[in-house]
């Protein structure tokens, strides 16, 4: 397989947060050669009593059928971080490696957080990238170590032909308001501080980048302005 360029990015909302109507979302990048790369995999199919705030919508294998792709199509799957709500379908990729922060993997391993939905995250090491901070994963391409919400959280950064860089913040900035140099954090929270820096972080790569949209985790207002489903950003 020759060397891949991104082409294209799907935004996809799995689910929800009925009480706060907060959007449960993946993302899907195409590259010009191919190849299909998910971020995130939503819900499990099963929502986990501790969990039962959320609820599944229109699935991730769903939505990819709905643009011509099956699960075994996916030949990479970007783990952000192992929340409920972010790798509750990482199973059912049986042909793709995963990638994430080798940081978030190893605090995993004994962190009852994220215990409930294990079998979809604890897959076999020859199938698992554990990767140590910032890096490329492919030209236009990148993961930024953000950590905060959790350990070794990633955000990624996507370069687009057409529409430029896309900073997907994920879980390190869920919400617009947050995304301020200005924003409060709770002093008695042992990872505010962690928050904090990673919020800079991206503030600085947007400022330096000059990237044009910024896409938060969980922001409802936010996301009735987004292409959605087969409407990608290319």
């Amino acid at each position: 397989m020759g060397r891949s360029t991104v082409k294209r990015l799907f935004l996809m909302q799995v689910g929800s947060m009925p009480e706060y109507d907060i959007p449960i979302v993946c993302y899907l990048v195409q590259t010009d050669n191919g190849r299909n790369i998910l971020i995130d995999s939503g819900l499990p199919e099963v929502i986990p009593e501790e969990a039962s705030a959320f609820e599944n919508g229109h699935d991730v294998i769903a939505q990819l059928a709905e643009i011509g792709l099956k699960p075994t199509d996916i030949d990479t799957v970007i783990s952000t971080h192992y929340d409920v709500d972010h790798a509750g379908r990482h199973g059912v990729f049986t042909n793709a490696r995963y990638v994430v922060q080798r940081r978030h993997h190893e605090d995993a391993a004994d962190n009852p957080r994220y215990a409930a939905i294990r079998t979809q995250w604890d897959q076999p090491s020859e199938r698992i990238t554990l990767v140590e901070g910032d890096t490329e994963l492919l030209p236009g391409l990148e993961l930024i170590e953000t950590s905060g919400h959790v350990p070794g959280h990633q955000s990624v950064l996507v370069r687009l032909p057409e529409t430029g860089a896309v900073l997907l913040a994920v879980d390190a900035v869920p919400f617009g308001e947050g995304f301020t140099r200005d924003a409060e954090y709770d002093g008695d929270d042992p990872d505010s501080e962690a928050t904090r820096a990673s919020t800079m972080k991206l503030l600085d790569l947007v400022e330096r980048e000059q990237i044009g949209l910024v896409i938060f985790g969980h922001d409802t207002e936010q996301w009735k302005t987004l292409r959605k489903g087969s409407e990608y950003y290319e």
